[in-house]
């Protein structure tokens, strides 16, 4: 599958693990490993409240083709 969003790589520059994203997210982990894995895209809403709780831009998020 192609990979869409950086998300996974993001947190690992940031230092924060799938789980405390979830957490302050609001959603299961299952989710969260859903969209690090490329599995599932999250909605622009919940790419907005990630790149908040990450404190980039939502463009740092996605694949730049």
């Amino acid at each position: 599958m192609e990979k869409l969003n950086r998300i996974k790589v993001v947190l690992v520059e940031k230092d924060m693990t799938q789980t405390e994203l979830a957490t302050k997210l609001g959603k299961s982990y299952s989710t969260v490993n859903s969209y690090c894995a490329n599995r599932q895209q999250p909605t622009l809403e919940v790419l907005k409240k990630i790149a908040s709780i990450l404190s980039v831009e939502m463009k740092d998020l996605i694949v730049d083709k």
